[in-house]
């Protein structure tokens, strides 16, 4: 079994990312969750996990029960130790330097060495609400998405999605090495640079010339390889099933910017061409599309509410081909 330190407040969410790379996800308390097996290499790249323990048991948010846990546990590691311990979202008011000395002794007790700063092996304690899991570390999350802030890529303009989120939906949409992942509204190409980097092979289509060249320069820049065209999102210039899956994010509250389409018409057209070319799509915005996305013949697994701002609430829909 293996235990989750999730990020963010909306746990569902990063538990339903979570099962891109990991079976058996179950949010056990705030900030938390368990796992019955884990792919470790697609682990390391999602966007609200921070990091994957091997658990070595759980038990209620007390020091001495977690103490208990490691003096009586079977520890098959060798070298020296260090003990990390949290309280995850200031939920117990638990002593973290208590927690670590405590359970730090037991080790030494069993014949470990502490090296605070390069230890062979990290020992997690996570204190939440009615839980402790205590784990061993074995994945890290690589974060690095505040290098990729909208603002400070090569082509910017206004309205571009963080890196983060557009990291969390396209491992929602199957972005993995060797998957091939569309957005067919790619804007200035912030979906297309976290689906490479994680491995994937994107293509990007937007109706906007400018905007279809400042994508491909900003993935040439973070990525390297990728094809972004202009396009018309509802008659895509791709083969049946040519794609593994598709994130994009359809516009808010305004008219479409391609003339011939209506809001709605081009929102229904792209759910209709997108399930013509992929299983599976992530589609964000800023209501709910769910009539539209059923007549276009994806089943709706779920639509997640997450409020950006005061005004804004993003929809996020994942969609999956009925048959």
């Amino acid at each position: 079994m293996y235990g989750l330190e999730l990020a963010g407040e909306e746990d569902d969410f990063a538990a339903r990312e979570a099962e891109s790379a990991a079976t058996g996800v179950e949010v056990v308390a705030p900030g938390l969750a368990t796992a019955r097996g884990v792919d470790a290499d697609r682990a390391a790249h999602l966007a609200y996990t921070r990091r994957v323990v091997e658990l070595v048991g759980h038990c209620d948010p007390d020091i001495e029960a977690a103490r208990a846990i490691v003096e009586g546990a079977t520890i098959d590691r060798e070298g020296t130790v260090a003990v990390r311990a949290r309280d995850v979202r200031a939920l117990t008011g638990i002593s973290t330097t208590d927690a670590e000395r405590r359970l730090g002794s037991a080790l030494v007790d069993r014949g470990f060495g502490v090296d605070l700063d390069d230890p062979d092996h990290e020992l997690r304690v996570y204190f939440s609400e009615d839980a402790c899991l205590v784990g061993w570390t074995v994945v890290e999350g690589v974060r690095g998405f505040g290098d990729r802030k909208p603002t400070d890529r090569p082509f910017f303009q206004p309205g571009s999605m963080a890196p983060m989120d557009a990291r969390a939906f396209v491992n929602m949409a199957g972005a993995e090495p060797g998957a091939r992942i569309l957005d067919p509204m790619c804007g200035t190409g912030g979906v297309l640079l976290e689906a490479g980097l994680v491995g994937a092979d994107v293509v990007g289509v937007d109706a906007q010339a400018k905007m279809a060249r400042g994508a491909q320069v900003n993935v040439d820049h973070y990525v390297g390889s990728g094809a972004v065209i202009r396009g018309d999102a509802t008659a895509l210039p791709l083969c049946d099933d040519s794609m593994d899956g598709v994130v994009f994010d359809a516009p808010y509250g305004r008219q479409s910017k391609i003339a011939q389409h209506s809001l709605a018409d081009l929102v229904g057209g792209a759910l209709a061409e997108v399930h013509r070319v992929a299983p599976q799509c992530v589609m964000v915005a800023d209501r709910s599309w769910v009539d539209e996305a059923e007549d276009a013949g994806w089943e709706v697994e779920q639509v997640f509410e997450r409020r950006v701002h005061r005004s804004l609430v993003r929809y996020v829909h994942l969609l999956h081909r009925a048959d």
